[in-house]
Order: C-alpha cells, then structure tokens, then sequence
C-alpha cells in the first residue's frame, strides 16, 4: 500500500474479520456509540450496517482487517489532513516520544508547546492560545474567553451549527438537535439563542457570536456573500466577541490554510482536527485584548486540563503544519472534477454532492472500496473531504465510480 493506490476487494464488504471484530465490540461498548447490524436485522436479511474495522492507513489510504483496500474520502472526519501516517508527522512523533511523553499541562511546559502557540500565532495573526485535546475543548475555551472579556453570557450561534458535544459545546450546537440535545436539554441551560444561518441577528445582550464560516456537518454549506463580514461588524457594534469554528475548515481544508479572511477576521478562532495528521489536540487561539481578560495565573488555572499541550501533539502539530504549507500548492481541484455529477457545495477539499439518497450511496461506494459519509440536517450531500494528498488518478477513479453509480 503507498497511499495513493486505487481500491482493492479480497472480500465482501464487511469481511468476515471485520464482522467478527465487531461482535466483539458490541459485547462490551456502549451500544449507542458504533453503528452495527443488529440481531433482528439478521433475522429479517436487511443489508448489513456493520462498520469495516480498520487495520492500516497510510496517505489516501486505508486497509481493512479482512485485507481489503480503500481510499479514504473522509480523511478520518478530516483529520488526515496531509495524508494518514504522514513520514514527517510520524518521525516528529517518534523523535519526541524518545524524549518527553508527557509533560504537566498548566504547572510545567515544555519547548514543543511553545514553539506550537508560537507558530499558530504567526500563521493567523492572532496573539494568545489556550490548547485543549478537542474541537469541543477548543470550543468551549472560546465560549468560557467570552464570557471573561464582556461578563454577558449570552451566545448567538446559527441554525444546523455543529460545534461539539460535550455540554457546553451542545449547547450551541443545532445540528440534529432533536437527537442529539433532546435527552439533555434540562441540563443544557437556555444562553444559547440560535439565529438563522446568513442573518444579522439581534445581539443586545450577548457576549459570544459563535459561527463556522463553512458548516461541516451541516451541509457543506458556504456562506452568502459579504455576511461573514457584516456579522463581523455587528459584533464591533454590539460589543461582542466573535468566534469562528474552524475545527473542520482548518489547515487547508478549504483551499487556503484558514477560511477566514481580512475584511472578518474573529476574535476568537477554534481550530483542531487536520492541526496534527492524527493526534487529539485543539486550540483556542485569540486577540490579546479578549485573551488577556482572562487575567494573569494565580497558581491554579481557571482553566486547564491534564493533557493540555502534550509534548507529543505538539510536535506532531508542528510537523504536521509544515507538510499542508507543502501540499496546499498542489491540491487537485476536486470540485471541477465533480460538478459534471450533479451541484456541488463547498469549496477547496471540503464538497459536499447533493443527492437524494446519500445513505444509499455512501453504502454502494463503501462496497466497492470508497469510504464516504452523508452529510447536512436531512443527509442531503454526500461529504466529499479526502486528505490533501488525494492523487488525480484517485480522483479520476472516483469519478468514474460515482458516474455509474449517480
């Protein structure tokens, strides 16, 4: 496997290992978390729902346990954004693990964290950083930064946002909240007003506008033109700080390293996933103003956590920088390839299909070795977001496959 191969079948899809891995599974983890064919599904003969279980990935690719081969169009939710087991991004890994594992987040740092917020901050133009080990921490240090420069703590987020979900980040998440806020709302407080996407809503009384300036989940959906913009000058107005989710837009995603643009820049940036080529790390990253509400350290940080600035993610967060500064020059223009399919949203190497049966098609894909998922409130895109090192031959496979497939 060198990561740019095209896909290859031994078996069915799921294979037998996969599906024995998988029982395995469903004995002893939570049953809401893994989707997997269910026993009365068995009886019935539906097609089967059971996940493939992953052995190996290296760039585009990925190997089952059943020694099947596919290409990744996911990026691991877009977190293999130079490509899996990148050779700089392992070799950073290796080298500092032969020196730090673990150093004491808030209490004792080390070089790589920062020289970590050291970069971040050069390549945004923001000034402080507080580093988490997930979208959703990265999330909620925003929130909490918010509430610290204005003391309101209203927050204004927009329909079919995806922001996390733990709870302060599902507080402000709107995507499918029927399922996934719902069984929680008596614990989510009532702060978070939810506007709808493209407007200027009313901000008297909020301190936090929280918004991504490409909904993922929510659809692959770009943002009209010029709103980002005047959302920025109505949080000049109101006095509130504005926040932008780029956990999934982040380190070339979008064509470009970041999707903000000088004329709406935030307050506060959110970024994760594609930072480390496959280590959990986050960041809050800010103006010095906002940041600097916050107040100087009295020996025991308000806010921190065990992992913050791992040794390890950061110098895979470093590496792995480098290699999309490299790799952005050259990515395939995914989207021209695709649009003679059907309309396309999105842009850079974040796409989304429309189409009307995305569940059915993300099926047919998988089974002919293309991993791919639904995406948007009514699953009406399929989500197109492979690594940057995705190859044209690749592309040109995919095509071909979607051709007859679509």
């Amino acid at each position: 496997m060198t990561g740019a191969d095209l896909p290859l079948l031994t078996t069915s899809v799921p294979g037998p290992a996969s599906r024995a891995w998988v029982d395995r599974l469903a004995a002893r983890e939570c049953p809401a978390i893994t989707a997997r064919r269910s026993r009365r599904a068995q009886a019935l003969g539906v097609a089967d729902t059971d996940p493939i279980v992953w052995a190996e990935a290296l760039g585009a690719n990925v190997l089952d346990v059943d020694g099947n081969r596919f290409v990744d169009l996911t990026a691991g939710f877009g977190v293999a954004s130079v490509g899996h087991r990148d050779p700089a991004v392992v070799n950073a890994s290796k080298g500092q693990a032969e020196t730090l594992l673990h150093a004491m987040g808030d209490a004792f740092p080390d070089p790589r964290r920062i020289q970590l917020l050291e970069r971040l901050c050069e390549l945004t133009g923001l000034d402080r950083g507080i580093l988490g080990s997930s979208g959703s921490d990265a999330v909620e240090a925003a929130l909490k930064t918010a509430r610290m420069a204005t003391g309101r703590d209203g927050v204004v987020a927009f329909e079919d946002a995806y922001h996390g979900l733990s709870y302060g980040a599902l507080a402000a998440t709107h995507y499918k909240a029927e399922s996934f806020k719902a069984p929680f709302a008596g614990q989510l407080g009532e702060h978070v007003s939810h506007a709808a996407w493209g407007s200027i809503p009313d901000l008297r009384g909020a301190g936090a506008v929280l918004v991504e300036p490409i909904q993922g989940r929510g659809g692959m959906r770009e943002p009209p033109r010029g709103w980002l913009a005047a959302l920025r000058r109505a949080c000049d107005e109101a006095g509130a700080v504005l926040i932008f989710d780029e956990i999934y837009t982040g380190f070339g995603r979008t064509g470009s390293l970041f999707a903000f643009t000088d004329d709406a820049r935030p307050d506060l940036l959110c970024i994760g996933k594609g930072m480390a080529g496959g280590f959990p790390i986050s960041a809050c990253l800010g103006t010095a103003q906002v940041m600097d509400a916050w107040g100087a350290s009295r020996g025991e940080a308000l806010h921190t956590q065990t992992f913050l600035g791992n040794p390890v993610g950061c110098a895979m967060a470093l590496a792995c920088i480098e290699r999309v500064l490299e790799l952005l020059p050259y990515v395939v223009d995914l989207k021209a390839a695709l649009q003679p399919l059907g309309t396309v949203r999105g842009r850079g190497l974040m796409l989304g299909l429309e189409h009307p049966q995305t569940l059915r098609l993300s099926r047919q894909l998988l089974e002919r070795g293309w991993i791919a998922l639904p995406a948007g409130p009514q699953a009406e895109v399929l989500a197109i977001t492979p690594p940057l090192c995705i190859t044209p031959r690749q592309v040109d496979a995919l095509v071909t496959t979607l051709t007859e497939l679509v």
